[in-house]
């Protein structure tokens, strides 16, 4: 019987080839799709999964709430790690990272000691030796136990080991970051490279042993620069722990640091501050809201993908059904006659869902090409590295499985449907006329073109945001400005002269020294700030605190408000005695008069200038306080050249950076493009909206052409009928598009609210951005509207134009 279900299922398919085509067609591409988002939300769910002890590891964060105000942030000071070993005992290991651009963490230049030519790396931390022992690092050189346990050693990933020491083993052997000969880094240990799935995309971990960031920084509870992570004993309560170690490490330690430095109102400030531990697993999808300066990905996104795939595939499924129910009157006779001759309704239900299972598996075989010959493409969209997990077991049984629940879900509803005819209508011909209109058709058309015009309309709120973010006035200009990195390889004497240098070039119009510029991947330094003499008095301000050289202002195009700019012919300038400050500090210090005012950090400034407010973070958060102070962070070097001859001026730089560092490859970008980077996430969501949006229009354009060309065949009689009764070819196609038109426009109806409520959720992220515009409705309409009326049109005129002889002769 099965064998005979089979036969009848591909007779029908060589039978109807186009519908065919159209069913397996969008079926294939809409499982390609879906196949292509699961690996991407695999992916994502993959995060720090694959260490041996990811359950009962955390990552500690701090929340502070004030009158809703909340702040969280992922870094502590230097003895918390070893407060959190000594004073839970349920803490079986605690250590820190530190990623800040301090002392070669980051990115620096880096050579080996017996080779003169550097190279530049990022992707460097220090760690403590408690963390190789909490993730349990595989080691490929070395002793995992002991490979940080002394001063100055570093370990390397494999990678790097191949790259520096190719054949080697390189344990022993000393580098020097940044040309820094005083501090020589011993090799401890190489390990495997980091999995692609984990937050700590480091290379080079350098011990924490030994250094001080500072005097007594080690054991000052006041600056927090690590992150902490710790490992819970098996067993342990992770709610009961983060209870007990928020009480504890408060009331002994941030309580008291903050009645030390005079901090107004101590206890109460204290009482709004938690302290919580978040599973390392959770850090790539839930860390929205926490500046821990890591790239990771948002739960949010994952749900949004998934029910994109979901809906695609949906459109598919209605595909399915409209055109196995619209043929049911070419189908009518067969399960007439079947019934007459004594089929039961069970198996003819059997037989239609033998055809749903066909065109199912014949899709997933079709989609899982299109999905690998598409992966490229993709990987590039989401900026992943995926791969098809072809030598998995799994991988077959979840696709046949998937195929089966897909053709059973699609074909069950036709299958009922046709399956119910009474011989007694079928015989006599009452039936056609029924299929010609179907309200649940007529919805499902409808459900199609909302899910496609919601994707049109997003689609083009993302590129509206994004083009309104890259050409906003942000305070400072971006353009023709080249930031020349690695420069702090250049002793400091040397680096002004090769500022000098710069700016004897014609086509130089401003050089600029420092690591501080408003695009992210720059130095950062937060502090708070007071008006001098009130810090016991006021609630602190917290903000950037910049160093800057005397030409930083006029090299990136910022506006002086008041007061002046920083000079090297000011003794209190040179002396560090004086600050500029933005125009949300001075508000937020409640500074009427700023110039003149003095303030306090820890050392005491006086006011010399106010700066027009830029924005130096992404535009998802509002500008904050930020001071600039005199001095050279001399690792970035940023020159402001004229647009005429941009090809000559790289290469007049270049030549000058040779006479300086003739050991050292010239790396520089353009701050325009680093700026456009800080929004990638923005610009990749765009991109794979508009993909899919592409995708899911298509779909349901084929289920629409061949709707449309199915009542075109219906309608045959009465087309005929219509020519010889005089009706225009206009007439008749007008007629023949206008139901489908009004479908289309009710969808647009529905989509609209859904879309502008969906994307205004979305620029609530933003703390600048546009309103959705009303001619976004507009346009996503029109398009919707326009690609409906070409996908039925064709076949409309085709009837039209067509011969009413041919259709009347057998009346």
């Amino acid at each position: 019987m099965i064998k005979n279900y089979f036969k009848i299922a591909i007779r029908q398919i060589r039978k109807q080839k186009m519908y065919a085509v159209i069913k397996v067609g969008g079926f294939a591409f809409s499982i390609a799709a879906c196949l292509l988002i699961a690996l991407y939300i695999r992916d994502e769910l993959s995060y720090d999964k694959s260490w041996p002890d990811a359950n009962r590891i955390f990552r500690l964060v701090g929340e502070y709430n004030d009158n809703g105000t909340d702040v969280t942030q992922p870094t502590w000071p230097a003895p918390m790690a070893k407060a959190l070993k000594s004073d839970f005992p349920e803490v079986e290991l605690s250590g820190r990272l530190m990623p800040g651009s301090l002392m070669g963490a980051g990115t620096a230049e880096i050579r080996r000691a017996d080779q003169a030519e550097n190279s530049y790396e990022d992707k460097i931390t220090f760690a403590d030796q408690q963390m190789l022992d909490m993730f349990k690092l595989p080691m490929i050189y070395g002793d995992r136990s002991h490979a940080l346990t002394n001063p100055l050693t570093m370990v390397i990933s494999k990678s790097k080991a191949d790259k520096y020491f190719p054949g080697q083993n390189p344990v022993g052997k000393v580098m020097y970051l940044n040309d820094d000969k005083t501090r020589p880094y011993t090799i401890g240990g190489v390990m495997q490279d980091m999995p692609a799935t984990t937050h700590l995309q480091y290379n080079f971990l350098l011990t924490l042993t030994g250094i001080e960031f500072g005097k007594g920084e080690q054991n000052n509870w006041s600056y927090f620069n690590y992150p902490d992570y710790l490992l819970l004993r098996p067993g342990a309560d992770a709610k009961k722990v983060e209870k007990k170690i928020s009480a504890g490490i408060i009331k002994n330690y941030l309580l008291p640091q903050m009645m030390r430095d005079g901090v107004k109102d101590a206890a109460s400030k204290a009482s709004k501050f938690s302290l919580v531990l978040q599973p390392v697993t959770d850090i790539n999808l839930y860390s929205d809201g926490i500046d821990d300066g890591l790239s990771h990905g948002d739960i949010r996104f994952v749900w949004l993908f998934g029910a994109v795939a979901g809906f695609i595939l949906i459109i598919a499924c209605i595909n399915f059904i409209n055109l196995s129910t619209a043929k049911s009157a070419n189908r009518a006779k067969e399960v007439g006659l079947r019934k007459v001759m004594g089929s039961y309704r069970s198996g003819l239900i059997q037989q239609f869902l033998t055809e749903s299972l066909l065109y199912s598996f014949l899709s997933f075989v079709i989609g899982l090409l299109l999905a690998w010959l598409l992966l490229p493409y993709f990987n590039n969209l989401s900026g992943k590295s995926l791969t098809i997990p072809w030598d998995t077991l799994w991988l077959a049984p979840v696709v046949l499985i998937s195929a089966f629940v897909v053709g059973i879900a699609a074909g069950l509803y036709p299958a009922f449907y046709l399956s119910g005819f009474k011989p007694v209508q079928v015989l006599k011909g009452t039936l056609s006329a029924g299929s010609k209109s179907s309200v649940l058709r007529n919805g499902l058309v409808v459900f199609q073109f909302t899910t496609s015009v919601i994707l049109i309309i997003s689609t083009f709120v993302i590129y509206n945001q994004m083009n309104y973010i890259l050409n906003k006035k942000v305070g400072f200009d971006k353009d023709q400005v080249v930031v020349i990195q690695g420069t702090n390889t250049l002793a400091d004497k040397n680096v002004k002269a090769f500022k000098n240098e710069l700016q004897k070039l014609a086509s130089v119009k401003s050089v600029s020294i420092s690591d501080y510029l408003p695009v992210t991947g720059t130095k950062r330094d937060g502090n708070t700030f007071f008006v001098d003499g009130r810090s016991n008095l006021d609630a602190g301000v917290f903000g950037e605190f910049w160093q800057v050289d005397d030409t930083y202002l006029k090299t990136l195009g910022m506006k002086l408000v008041a007061g002046r700019n920083f000079s090297y012919d000011m003794s209190n300038d040179t002396a560090g005695k004086t600050i500029i400050i933005n125009q949300t500090l001075a508000k937020k210090l409640n500074l009427k008069n700023p110039v003149g005012a003095r303030i306090t950090n820890g050392s005491t400034f006086t006011v010399i200038g106010v700066v027009e407010d830029f924005n130096f973070d992404t535009m998802h958060d509002q500008i904050g306080p930020l001071a600039l102070h005199f001095g050279l962070s001399p690792s970035l070097v940023s020159v402001k050249i004229s647009g005429t001859d941009i090809k000559n001026t790289l290469q007049s730089i270049a030549a000058t950076w040779k006479k300086f560092a003739p050991d050292q490859p010239i790396r520089y970008t353009f701050m325009d493009e680093s700026f456009a980077n800080m929004y990638a996430d923005v610009q990749r969501m765009g991109h794979i909206f508009t993909t899919f949006a592409i995708l899911a229009i298509i779909i349901a354009c084929l289920g629409l052409f061949a709707l449309s060309a199915f009542m075109a065949e219906q309608r045959s009689k009465e087309i005929g009928i219509r020519k010889v009764l005089g009706a225009s070819v206009s007439g008749i196609t007008t007629l023949l598009s206008l139901d489908f038109v009004k479908l289309v426009v009710l969808a647009i109806v529905i989509a609209s609210p859904i879309a502008w409520w969906g994307m205004d959720k979305w620029l609530q992220g933003f703390a600048y951005s546009q309103p959705v515009a009303w001619w976004v409705f507009a346009v996503a309409g029109l398009t919707a509207v326009i690609i409906a009326l070409l996908t039925v049109s064709f076949q409309s005129v085709k009837a039209a134009l067509m011969n009413p002889v041919k259709s009347l002769k057998s009346e």
